[in-house]
């Protein structure tokens, strides 16, 4: 795939990109043309990087008497560091977890398969890692389970829960709240 080359304000290399982003950056007017072979492009603002030493960051953290954590000292880099405000702010806990694996077969320790498994992801619209809100209204699970999903092809579903994993819940109770997308989220 081409990548189209890109320099900053101050005549900067930056890395290349697609040249889908290349059109909305000139329609857009962020950007204008510098040269046409090889083509680049110049971009009309720059952002302002600020960055600052380990001792900056202690002086402007320790000012505050915030806790040593890594967002919080993301936060405290630099000069221009504000008075942050925590209080009941938590922080988004991303986890990558991967889209799972191609292998078509399961294998054994020597690598000799052992079982198949099948190439279709999706069953009844739901795929395995979705999070999925279930309402049972009858039979022996009945009431409302949140989580992740374990899809199956006949249609009865495992979702795990913070409380443990629950066993065959059909397709029909559930609704999905979150695709995967290849991150957990907590």
């Amino acid at each position: 795939m081409c990548k189209v080359f890109v320099i900053d304000t101050g005549y900067r290399p930056l890395d290349p990109i697609h040249p889908g982003q290349v059109r909305q950056l000139l329609r857009n007017k962020k950007a204008a043309i510098y040269r046409r072979f090889p083509f680049t492009i110049i971009l009309k603002e720059s952002r302002p990087i600020e960055t600052g030493s380990g001792g900056l960051t202690k002086f402007n953290r320790s000012q505050q008497n915030l806790p040593k954590t890594h967002w919080l000292d993301a936060a405290c880099v630099g000069k221009s560091t504000p008075i942050l405000k925590i209080k009941g702010i938590k922080p988004l806990l991303i986890t990558a977890n991967g889209h799972g694996t191609r292998q078509m077969a399961g294998t054994d320790k020597f690598g000799f398969p052992t079982r198949h498994r099948s190439n279709k992801q999706i069953h009844y619209g739901f795929s395995t890692g979705d999070i999925v809100k279930a309402v049972v209204t009858n039979g022996k699970k009945v009431g409302e389970y949140l989580g992740r999903v374990l899809c199956r092809a006949t249609g009865s579903f495992d979702i795990a829960t913070k409380m443990g994993r629950i066993a065959g819940i059909s397709y029909k109770y559930c609704s999905a709240i979150h695709k995967k997308d290849g991150y957990s989220y907590s």
